[in-house]
């Protein structure tokens, strides 16, 4: 599987709804294709605790290496991604919930001094909770307390999450409050970067061309390459040939067409170069992946 976005990677899953608008989810990396799942966003904020294993997590600019035991905050509206360490597998619980679920009331003063200031900060698009940290080792055996209440739920889960994810955020306020920023080079590029991935996402299918790209966000070439690869850690033409492999894979899964007709509606003019990535990206053949979900 593979997060669903829209054109400008926004995630589409609804994290929980009106009436109570927070999601409690246990993931493991081995669900997604390829161990990993792709840049998105959402204006939910997010936070997640290491169960087992290790998680390379990327947020904006930062990259966290986390392990069992620790955690991660995920601002509203920013750009994140996560993969496997080493090729292991890392199992997660993950808490996403809309920002309203905390101060209630539009313009309540929990609002505007406490839950505000965070989100429109976009040097904070995240922080690690690590127990050697003393507020990250307060927070982490709160998120702990969630997971239980998400295996064993009681009479009084809305108000407990409530009480919970509340006193996580005074945590983080207070962290937040005693930290200095500075606006980072990179918020002015956010959307940039965000306008790059969806003109992939919208074009993959078809040959694209390093001036189409460029054009669009209104960069030389040379410029549009080293842009990306300083935001993504990958070559711009590395991370289309991901992308193409990545949507070739519920064709071949779903057997909807010939491995061919699968290369070429992901863009790829020739079957044996992306077998050669399919092997290199995915550790197997496309018809050995093909075989896997063959009754």
């Amino acid at each position: 599987m593979q997060i669903q976005i829209n054109e400008e990677k926004k995630e589409l899953k609804q994290h929980g709804d009106y009436t109570f608008p927070v999601h409690l989810s246990g993931e493991m990396l081995s669900r997604y294709e390829g161990g990993s799942f792709f840049w998105h966003w959402h204006t939910e904020v997010e936070l997640t605790l290491i169960l087992k294993g290790q998680i390379e997590y990327r947020v904006n600019e930062r990259t966290y290496h986390l392990k069992a035991g620790e955690g991660l905050f995920c601002n509203s509206n920013a750009m994140h991604a996560g993969k496997r360490i080493d090729n292991q597998d890392c199992q997660y619980f993950s808490v996403t919930f809309h920002p309203r679920f905390l101060y209630g009331f539009e313009s309540s003063i929990l609002q505007t001094k406490y839950v505000d200031p965070i989100l429109n900060t976009s040097s904070f698009s995240s922080a690690a909770l690590l127990p050697s940290e003393n507020w990250g080792a307060k927070v982490v055996p709160l998120l702990e307390e969630i997971f239980g209440l998400y295996h064993t739920p009681s009479p009084d889960q809305e108000l407990r999450l409530h009480i919970l994810l509340s006193e996580i955020w005074r945590l983080l306020y207070g962290h937040f409050t005693s930290c200095s920023f500075k606006e980072p080079a990179f918020s002015d590029s956010i959307g940039r970067l965000k306008d790059i991935l969806s003109f992939i996402q919208a074009s993959y299918a078809k040959s694209i061309t390093l001036a189409e790209i460029a054009d669009y966000v209104h960069l030389s070439k040379s410029e549009c390459c080293r842009f990306f690869k300083r935001h993504m850690n990958m070559t711009l033409f590395d991370y289309l040939l991901y992308y193409r492999i990545q949507q070739s894979l519920p064709l071949l899964r779903e057997g909807l067409c010939t491995i061919s007709k699968a290369a070429e509606s992901c863009g790829f003019s020739n079957v044996c170069y992306y077998g050669k990535l399919f092997k290199r990206y995915m550790n197997c053949t496309p018809r050995q992946y093909q075989s896997r979900f063959r009754s």
